[in-house]
């Protein structure tokens, strides 16, 4: 599905695990709010992360099972849906959490067992995200689970803007070659830009342009304070608010919408 351009961001965050996406996308939101922006996250990873990253103390609010119904003998379509009558907007507006700074926080849920566990909300999610009308209140910002398809297999859809966090490491940059080679063959445009995370000096953000093929478009240095957030399950933004690394990523929110507005 091609979405026309809209004047709110709306970004998703991929990347290896353990690549500190989550951490990142909870305080660009965060720091997107500051700037008296409405936001919205949506957390489509299965594994902890962006909650915690946002300064929420639940980490874990899925879906209520009875926003859900089975298809009727009869219809077309996916087995679960939405409830009849209830909207992408209603949803947000009824079921998402509002944590500080009045962002508010939409999440898939976290796996617990058997993956088949979750397949109603998982149908419940995806027609959230397909709904999102192009008119929202909102700017966006995503967490996806970690990996190299999830920008291109529907979870992201809500994007204009795919964020790939990249360590100045050998297996963070393959990732994201791979990402790159992704974006070039896959239908419809999809813009994935690099964020260099962790670095020490101005050569590993060079490196990782070089050896991904993706336009660097922040560097977030590596900063103890923030990682020990992030140990602490803290929001950085909280826990280390006048860190480099924070200060990076409130840079990296100001030049998204300069980019945007030009």
């Amino acid at each position: 599905m091609v979405r026309e351009v809209r004047d709110k961001l709306r970004v998703a965050f991929v990347g290896k695990g353990g690549s500190g996406k989550s951490a990142i996308a909870g305080t660009f939101a965060r720091a997107l709010a500051r700037r008296g922006e409405p936001v919205l996250t949506i957390d489509s990873d299965p594994m902890p992360g962006l909650a915690f990253s946002l300064g929420l103390e639940r980490s874990d609010t899925p879906l209520p099972e009875d926003l859900v119904v089975e298809r009727k003998e009869g219809e077309t379509g996916p087995r679960w849906r939405l409830r009849p009558g209830l909207s992408a907007i209603d949803v947000v507006e009824q079921y998402s959490l509002t944590g500080p700074d009045g962002v508010r926080f939409l999440q898939f849920g976290k796996l617990r067992g058997h993956s088949a566990t979750m397949m109603k909300s998982q149908f419940a999610f995806m027609q959230v995200i397909d709904q999102l009308p192009t008119e929202m209140p909102w700017s966006v910002v995503g967490d996806l689970p970690g990996g190299t398809r999830q920008p291109f297999a529907g979870w992201g859809d809500y994007a204009d803007v795919f964020l790939a966090v990249i360590e100045p490491m050998a297996k963070s940059m393959l990732a994201g070659r791979r990402l790159a080679r992704l974006a070039a063959r896959a239908e419809g445009p999809r813009t994935v830009l690099a964020v260099a995370n962790k670095v020490r000096d101005e050569a590993d953000a060079s490196v990782v342009e070089q050896r991904t093929g993706l336009r660097v478009v922040g560097a977030v240095p590596f900063d103890e304070s923030f990682a020990e957030a992030e140990r602490q399950s803290a929001a950085p933004i909280d826990r280390a608010p006048d860190s480099l690394a924070v200060r990076a990523v409130e840079s990296l929110v100001s030049q998204l919408i300069e980019e945007r507005q030009r």
